[in-house]
């Protein structure tokens, strides 16, 4: 499975994030501050999830429909992954 520029541009500003917040810890940023980037990371990270399991689930999909399957199990698998991302 290949995957798009928009996801890894997404993770790239994930990591910038990421480096922001511990310039924020080494400069002794107040922890509300700290705990608001935080969590726009976590929503960043979720929503990263989210979209990799949405690309390889329509590829998984049209993959057994062409096979003449039911892609029943591949939707069962995306839901499974999505709950355990959280």
């Amino acid at each position: 499975m290949e995957y798009d520029n928009a996801i890894k541009n997404r993770l790239k500003r994930i990591e910038g994030q990421v480096r922001g917040v511990l310039a924020m810890l080494e400069e002794g940023k107040d922890c509300r501050d700290i705990v608001t980037q935080l969590t726009a990371i976590r929503t960043a990270v979720d929503r990263t999830v989210g979209s990799v399991i949405g690309s390889n689930l329509e590829h998984c999909i049209q993959e057994e429909l062409a096979k003449g399957h039911s892609p029943d199990k591949v939707i069962k698998e995306a839901v499974e992954l999505l709950v355990k991302s959280r």
